[in-house]
């Protein structure tokens, strides 16, 4: 697994601390971690990607192709700020350059699977076709989310792409019967397994903690210790 794409059910769900953890527990290899398009931020204010190697480390190289001003889908983002969207292609030729020195290399989405990219249509499932990449889907863990998540995996199977497993972005520390039910029926909805639930408010932890607790939040496949959904 050189590249993995990490995608969710929506947007603010918690695929960066997803994809954070997932660089933390593999401190064992040179990760680079991909944002496409940043939007909503203005110059200079870290990122994604910089939140991803603040919390997960220094063998974290953090990359980010463009930034768009106003907190909208990319192609609406760019298309207002005047400026070139993200193309797929793109997106794949800097995934192929940083895998070339790195032995992991995550690709983190923008809101879901199939928010456009540009006016073309063009979605980050585009550019996971472009590099045969399996993706990571996260998803929240209350009531909704498995319609979601069976409408992301669906989309993934149209288009001939695979589903490394999903994980739950933000656990309550008291989760409610749906969201513990949520956890046995995520798997069947997702037709992929379970591989790993992180807590919610996990990004405001230490970095070191972050990084020591990390590997618990996430199953074997992800660098984790947590048994597998």
């Amino acid at each position: 697994m050189t590249v993995l794409v990490v995608t969710g059910t929506g947007t603010e769900i918690g695929k960066t601390i997803v994809t954070a953890a997932v660089a933390a527990a593999r401190s064992d290899l040179r990760v680079a971690v991909l944002k496409p398009a940043q939007t909503g931020l203005a110059p200079g204010e870290p990122g994604d990607a910089a939140e991803v190697a603040r919390l997960a480390g220094g063998h974290v190289t953090a990359v980010e192709l463009a930034r768009f001003p106003e907190p909208l889908a990319p192609a609406t983002a760019a298309r207002r700020a005047g400026l070139t969207p993200v193309r797929p292609y793109e997106i794949a030729d800097a995934a192929q350059k940083l895998a070339t020195e790195h032995d992991l290399v995550l690709i983190e989405g923008a809101g879901g699977l199939l928010v456009r990219f540009d006016d073309e249509g063009s979605t980050l499932a585009d550019a996971a076709r472009l590099l045969d990449a399996p993706l990571l889907v996260v998803t929240p863990a209350g009531l909704g989310t498995l319609n979601t998540t069976a409408l992301t995996s669906e989309a993934l199977r149209a288009r001939g792409l695979g589903c490394l497993g999903v994980v739950v972005g933000s656990m309550p520390a008291e989760p409610d019967l749906a969201a513990r039910c949520n956890l046995a029926d995520l798997p069947v909805a997702a037709g992929a397994p379970l591989l790993g639930a992180v807590p919610a408010g996990a990004g405001a932890l230490d970095p070191a903690d972050f990084r020591v607790r990390a590997r618990s939040w996430l199953a074997a496949e992800l660098g984790g210790n947590r048994p597998a959904g």
